[in-house]
This record gives C-alpha cells, sequence and structure tokens, in this order.
C-alpha cells in the first residue's frame, strides 16, 4: 500500500509521538543560511538557530563540504577505537579553555554530557546529592532530567534521591530585594544554600548551572554570583558543573559565557552549538578529576562516544568561528539586536523585559508592566503571526511562560537579517495587541 504523500498544506502527524509543545503548522523542506523553507518553498527567517543550535546557520558550505569528504572516509567505529579528528578536536577544545580545563570526553548530546559530568562528580567526590536551579533544564535522561525544574517532573515517578533546588536569581522577577525593589541575591543565595544545607545528609556532590537559563526564560544571573556560588561550593566539597549547551562557543559574545565571571569551573558540558546543528557534545574536565575517575572505575560507553564523523564537524565549527571572528561578531550583531528589541519595547507597552547577551536574547510580554502579569496568550498569538509572515520565534513553551521568547539568530545571520526579523516582530505585536 503506497505511503500517504504530505502536502504543504496538511502536515500529516497522526503516526508521531507528540513529544512537547506544538509541531509547526507547515511541513519544512529544506534550509541554507538564516533561511527554513516550507514545503511550498515559503521562507521563514529563523531566529532560533534551529533548536538553538545552527549557530553557523543551515547548509554552510563548510560543514557540508566536511560531512561529504568525512562519511566517505571515516564515520562511525567501536567506541574504543580512536580517530584523527577526535584527537584534534579534544586538543582544539582545551585549547579554547583556560587552565586545568583540558582533558575531553566526546558524546552526542547534552542530556548525555551533562549524565556523564554529574555521574563523574558523584564517583570522585564519593557523594550524590546535586543542587540545580529552580529553573533549569539539563536534559531528558535519569540524573540530567533530576536536575531539570522548569518541566517535566511530574507522573514520572521518583527521581534519584538528593536532588534539590536553589532558587533562581532573576533580576526581572526578584523574590528578595533591597531597598530599592532590586533583587539581592546575596540575601537569596544565603537562603537558598540554608534550605539545602538543612535538607543534605552531608553528601553534596556537585552543582549544576546554566550562565544564562535559556529554557527557565533567558535569565542571567548578576555579576558577580556565580564566584560567590563557586566559593560555597568549595566550602562544602562540591564541584560546580557549567552546562553551556546553548550559551558556548561565541554565542554571547566571547568564546564561554563563564568567562564573565571570572572562574573556571571544575566540569564544563557544550553540546548544540558544538556540532553547529549536528549530534554532538562534550564534556570537559580537569587531569586531577579525569584522574580520580579514572582510579575509581569511571564508566561511559556508549554507542556513539568519539564517532569520528561528528568530531571532524566539530573540528570545522572551531575553524570557521576562528577565522570569522564570530565571537566578535556576535557582540555586535548582539548589540544591533538588543537596540532593535528596546526600541520596540519603548513603543509596544506589552514588552516588560529585554535581557540576554551577544545573540542569546530574551523578551518578555507582560499584560501589565506594573504587575508583571505575564501573557501567554499574548505570546501564542504573537508566535503565530510571526510565523505567517515569514519569522520564526521560539516562546518558552512551558507552563507559565508562554510570553517569553528565545531568540538565538545564527551567528552568521546578517544585520539586513536581523532588521528584518525586529521588523516582523513589530508588525506581529501591532496586529496582535
Amino acid at each position: 500500500m503506497p505511503h500517504s504523500q504530505v502536502t504543504p498544506s496538511a502536515v500529516d502527524t497522526r503516526h508521531l509521538v507528540r513529544y512537547g509543545g506544538q509541531f509547526s503548522p507547515e511541513l519544512i523542506a529544506r534550509a541554507a543560511g538564516s533561511w527554513v523553507y516550507t514545503a511550498d518553498d515559503r521562507p521563514v527567517l529563523d531566529f532560533t538557530s534551529g533548536q538553538m543550535s545552527a549557530i553557523l546557520g543551515h547548509s554552510h558550505p563548510d560543514i557540508v563540504s566536511t560531512v561529504s569528504r568525512q562519511i566517505a572516509e571515516l564515520d562511525h567505529l567501536f567506541s574504543g577505537m580512536l580517530s584523527e579528528p577526535v584527537l584534534t578536536l579534544a586538543e582544539r577544545l582545551s585549547a579554547t579553555l583556560p587552565e586545568p580545563l583540558s582533558k575531553v570526553l566526546l558524546l552526542s548530546t547534552g542530556a548525555e554530557s551533562n549524565e556523564a559530568a554529574i555521574r563523574m562528580a558523584k564517583l570522585v567526590t564519593g557523594k550524590h546529592e546535586i543542587v540545580s536551579f529552580a529553573r533549569s533544564w539539563h536534559g531528558m535522561t535519569h540524573a540530567a532530567a533530576a536536575s531539570t525544574y522548569s518541566a517535566g517532573r511530574r507522573g514520572y515517578g521518583p527521581v534519584a534521591p538528593g536532588n534539590f533546588a536553589l532558587p533562581t536569581p532573576n533580576p526581572y522577577r526578584p523574590d528578595f530585594v533591597d531597598a530599592d525593589g532590586a533583587l539581592e541575591w546575596q540575601r537569596q543565595l544565603d537562603f537558598g544554600f540554608d534550605l539545602i544545607d538543612a535538607q543534605s545528609v552531608g553528601s553534596l556532590a556537585a552543582c549544576i548551572v546554566e550562565p544564562i537559563l535559556s529554557s527557565g526564560g533567558v535569565i542571567e544571573p548578576p555579576p558577580g554570583y556565580f564566584a560567590e556560588l563557586k566559593r560555597r561550593c568549595e566550602e562544602r566539597g562540591m564541584l560546580l558543573i557549567v552546562d553551556e549547551a546553548q550559551t558556548g562557543l561565541c554565542r554571547t559574545g566571547s568564546w564561554y559565557a563563564f568567562e564573565r565571571d571570572g572562574i573556571v569551573p571544575d566540569i564544563l558540558t557544550l553540546s548544540k552549538t558544538l556540532g553547529a546543528g549536528l549530534p554532538l557534545a562534550a564534556m570537559i574536565t580537569s587531569p586531577e578529576i579525569e584522574a580520580a575517575a579514572h582510579d575509581a572505575g569511571f564508566l561511559f560507553f556508549t554507542t556513539h562516544v568519539s564517532d569520528p564523523l561528528v568530531a571532524a564537524v566539530g573540528n570545522t565549527v572551531l575553524d570557521v568561528l576562528e577565522r570569522d571572528h564570530l565571537d566578535d561578531r556576535a557582540a555586535q550583531a548582539g548589540s544591533l539586536l538588543r537596540d532593535g528589541l528596546l526600541e520596540l519595547q519603548d513603543r509596544h507597552p506589552s514588552i516588560g523585559d529585554v535581557r540576554g547577551r551577544g545573540l542569546m536574547q530574551g523578551v518578555e510580554l507582560v499584560e501589565d508592566r506594573v504587575t508583571k502579569r505575564g501573557a501567554d496568550r499574548l505570546g501564542v498569538e504573537v508566535t503565530r503571526r510571526c510565523f505567517d509572515l515569514g519569522l520564526h520565534m521560539n516562546v518558552v513553551q512551558l507552563p507559565g511562560m508562554g510570553g517569553i521568547f528565545r531568540i538565538a539568530p545564527p551567528l552568521t545571520a546578517t544585520d539586513d537579517e536581523l532588521r528584518q526579523g525586529l521588523a516582523i516582530l513589530d508588525q506581529a505585536l501591532t496586529e496582535s495587541t
């Protein structure tokens, strides 16, 4: 029996498991640069870099060339076999990082790299308790999901014991305030660790955090926060794991977002941006921690650990980032994007806050700027209208956060493309309010 044909006007999802949020209303047939094209060849400007991953845009010619060459030469190996692309990528990644981060494990997804980091932290410290932000997202596998609080916890039964939530430092919606109403994050951190210390059985192994909480609403903790968090972790013998799935590799205007805070994590995890849209992730730590883990019998065999095909892609990603100075480009383009969003905020009362860094910007819609009541319904309508007009905008598709946009265009997006996206967003806001 012939399979059913999917027409441009009707996407048949009868045989698909619904895995969260809504499917796009139109079938996507191809993509190039900053654009995706529907089945009827309608261009849609991609302001999310795919799943926040395609930092070099879609079908970048250097990536296409690497994949075409490498898949014909060496694609996949037994997990214990090594190849030149893997050794080169490990060396080059360590060269982009401060000491002592120089030991690299290459994997496939962000959840997998966080799983490896948490597993290593538990083994090395001999402890099992893990702390993460109350609006965190670290993945959908076992330990990563147990450290994820922004969604997906209800109905699945117990998670691993010893997971604690730390209050999220949200400057726009502060819970601890000073006399001027600004977030008093030091007092909030005191409160959070008092709660954690009260619940801990004395087995605090690690704290895992995102420098900018993306799925949590594009929330950027204030300067100084992470340095103090690192100090408190050290006091308790905890390792600090920094998850830079979305912020790493030039997205925020520097190679790594943690650089702003003058800290060095004990373990760093990378994913999305490392493969520029292909499944590549990394866990990076120090020789001291790696040796302790190895001596204790660290085990993390996976089917696609150290795969040569995606490792070759990772090397090409680093080539393009370095050659085209995309850290500087992200900073410059981010300023243009932010200025445009702030200008929209001046004209649209429904924009309560603009926040973020580089080419990771957040816009929060509200019903009223005084009460800051969230505007979930408006967010859905603006998203729909943007798509109709040729712009893919990603509302944070989690309960209570439907009015928060994550805006993360490719680092290769042109100024004209950024202005075009801003113009479409302007029109959608005007027509939806």
